[in-house]
């Protein structure tokens, strides 16, 4: 039987094991560095955690891994996890929610999705964080401006940002005097770029439905903008007032930060749980990443209401982005070590101090030198004990002591 990999996952080789490496650990150090704490929740969860609560999709929930996990004669319908926020705010009520304080969480997990093509990955690597217990516009910006951070930690210093607001939609789909479920399903077409719907909602209500399709049709890049936007809508909406001002204030701060970014009504689309600010951050035209505000999640999953929001980075197409010539450790810092056996000791107090000097160490093999390095280094029993030869010119040195050999080869 031939073998192979189950279609729409993949292996990850040594290349891009380091570049996956380097997106995971430029997005690590930026979030400890705003005062996140990893957590990491299970491949696993309970599938009633995505529906009770309403907080995924329908067209996502079809495409969700879905089995029972037997206990005895019963068993509970469990997930492999589509989504990585909802774990972590079930994290947050079953662990934190006592604490008193805003919860801020960042994580590295996969996630599942099925594509009955199987032309698309079904295993996605994400990094994400999640700020849990603060709903302020100070909030929302502390989290754009840390995924923007990670970007430019990674190397990414091109890329742009797209901001949406699902409340204000919602309240602007409200005031079209929609039912509950009507609301419901156009929100979820707009955001999927339907606009056919704008044909049914014109005619009920013109003016309220041509400002809108006005807001998801046209982009802007400034406050103005979005104040120029709110006049053309009826104050009295509900939720309007509110949604204009929470926006207007998220907008401020990021423009305050100095950052560049396009307000798009259309750049949010996938999840239900969305209340707020929704942004999404593009470099060579890939969206790799995005996320928003979701005042309402943690109450719907039983927890009490509290507001919330969060983010998540795509590690395989940002992965694919980052330079890679900088993730190589040069040929210059990979030393070669021949050890005889029986001077094992020395040797390895040798390599400790070149490891510690962060030089990579390898073992040469029946006396081949390894490949791809820029120094030999032979350790014998006898005399000389300790000599080092520079590849690159052929100059070879004794070596009184490991202490010399280490200043040698540290100097180049």
């Amino acid at each position: 039987m031939r073998t192979q990999r189950c279609k729409g996952f993949g292996d990850l080789n040594a290349q891009e094991m380091t570049r996956f490496r380097s997106v995971e650990a430029a997005f690590q150090e930026t979030a400890r560095g705003y005062g996140y704490s990893e957590v990491r929740t299970p491949t696993l969860e309970y599938l009633h955690l995505f529906t009770s609560a309403g907080t995924l999709t329908s067209g996502m929930l079809k495409r969700v891994y879905s089995f029972l996990d037997w206990d005895g004669w019963s068993g509970e319908r469990v997930v492999l996890k589509p989504d990585a926020t909802i774990p972590a705010a079930r994290l947050y009520i079953e662990q934190l929610a006592d604490k008193g304080q805003p919860a801020r969480l960042s994580y590295v997990t996969n996630t599942f999705v099925f594509d009955a093509a199987g032309g698309k990955n079904r295993e996605r690597w994400q990094c994400g964080a999640e700020l849990i217990g603060a709903g302020s516009a100070p909030a929302d910006a502390e989290l754009i401006n840390l995924a923007c951070d990670s970007l430019k930690r990674m190397g990414i210093g091109h890329y742009s940002l797209r901001l949406s607001h699902a409340g204000l939609i919602r309240a602007v789909l409200s005031g079209l005097g929609l039912s509950a479920a009507e609301q419901h399903a156009a929100f979820n077409r707009l955001l999927d770029g339907d606009k056919t719907v704008f044909a049914g909602l014109t005619a009920q209500i013109p003016g309220v439905a041509e400002a809108l399709k006005l807001m998801l049709e046209t982009r802007g890049r400034s406050v103005g903008f979005l104040k120029n936007l709110q006049s053309l809508f009826d104050d009295s909406a509900p939720d309007m007032k509110s949604a204009f001002t929470d926006f207007i204030a998220t907008i401020e701060l990021v423009e305050a930060a100095g950052l560049d970014y396009e307000i798009d009504f259309t750049a949010g689309k996938g999840f239900e749980y969305y209340t707020g600010f929704i942004f999404r951050l593009f470099a060579s035209d890939v969206n790799v990443g995005g996320g928003g505000r979701y005042d309402r999640l943690v109450g719907m999953m039983g927890g009490a209401d509290t507001s919330a929001a969060g983010f998540g980075l795509y590690i395989d197409r940002l992965s694919a982005l980052v330079n890679i010539d900088r993730l190589y450790i040069p040929v210059a810092q990979r030393v070669s070590m021949d050890i005889e056996p029986s001077a094992m000791k020395a040797g390895m107090e040798v390599a400790d101090i070149l490891r510690r000097l962060e030089f990579v160490v390898l073992t040469a093999f029946c006396g081949n030198v390894a490949a791809d390095c820029g120094w030999d280094v032979k350790v014998r029993a006898g005399e000389p004990q300790l000599s080092v030869t520079n590849l690159a010119t052929g100059e070879t040195c004794i070596c009184q002591n490991s202490m010399e050999l280490a200043t040698i080869v540290g100097l180049g």
